[in-house]
């Protein structure tokens, strides 16, 4: 396995893009991300634990029932939490980018990030979406900095790896410097991967990383609403599917933790008052 370039993007399949529609006020700030799969991947998430959960928690885990997406899309500067049309405005989202992409919006991934408590407007978003498709491509920084909020850096990583003598690629984009706190995801991770493995693996693979990787960074004690990390798998790599605990999901988890430790690394060394990232081993303990 070694590091590589090209985030979400490194994966074979994958296209991004980042855009500035106008949620923020700063024009010089993207504010709407895309990442698309050429074909229809196994999907998993995890969300927060948090009692609060933002309209696009809801409807992620609605359109994800079946295990797969192809799409995700994200907004920064406004979470859609708390508002009384959260659930209409995370539905519309989907529904626009999958007429856009010629896909079900059920295979749509959504997700907020920013103010909470705001009531969001769906007009600067439907008007982003036509130069947010149109623009995809290898631009897995674009669609990085589109996510991001009080973040100070961009955070992506990827890595290559082989499965079966097979090369297969995984890639991520992340968000997160505050509200930052177990148990669950740690704010927003997007992950993309051309390896080819089952829904229900893939969902066990992230759920038991997250234990030993996002969930061990505090930054204030905060949990957030809207947290979410999410993941897609497009089989387009071209290995046997994974489909059981063996070797090959042994390397799949190696590489999926690979990238979600570094990543919780640049969240936390990117933490709200932070100055310096330290890192400790201890040996002798239970």
């Amino acid at each position: 396995m070694k590091e590589i370039m090209g985030g979400v993007c490194a994966a074979k399949g994958f296209m991004a893009n980042g855009v500035h529609c106008g949620i923020r006020r700063n024009k010089s700030k993207k504010d709407l991300s895309l990442i698309v799969s050429e074909k229809r991947a196994a999907a998993a998430a995890v969300y927060t634990q948090n009692l609060v959960k933002g309209a696009p928690i809801t409807v992620t885990k609605r359109n994800l029932a079946d295990g797969y997406a192809q799409a995700m899309i994200c907004n920064s500067g406004n979470a859609n939490t708390c508002n009384p049309n959260g659930i209409e405005i995370a539905e519309e989202t989907c529904k626009l980018i999958g007429g856009q992409l010629g896909i079900p919006a059920s295979d749509v991934i959504v997700a907020s990030t920013g103010v909470i408590g705001q009531p969001l407007d769906l007009t600067p978003i439907a008007a982003g979406i036509p130069p947010l498709v149109s623009g995809l491509g290898d631009h897995s920084l674009a669609a990085a900095e589109g996510i991001m909020t009080t973040d100070t850096k961009v955070k992506e990583v990827a890595v290559c790896f082989e499965v079966g003598g097979v090369e297969c690629h995984l890639g991520a984009i992340a968000k997160g410097s505050g509200m930052i706190h177990p148990n669950m995801a740690t704010m927003l991770i997007f992950v993309t991967t051309d390896a080819a493995i089952t829904p229900s693996m893939l969902q066990k693979a992230l759920s038991d990383d997250v234990q030993t990787s996002f969930n061990m960074i505090s930054i204030d004690g905060d949990t957030s609403t809207n947290d979410m990390v999410s993941v897609m798998a497009n089989g387009m790599a071209g290995n046997a599917e994974i489909v059981a605990i063996g070797k090959d999901y042994d390397t799949f988890c190696e590489a999926l933790h690979y990238v979600t430790v570094k990543l919780s690394r640049m969240i936390a060394k990117d933490g709200e008052g932070a100055t310096k990232l330290l890192e400790c081993q201890v040996e002798g303990a239970k």
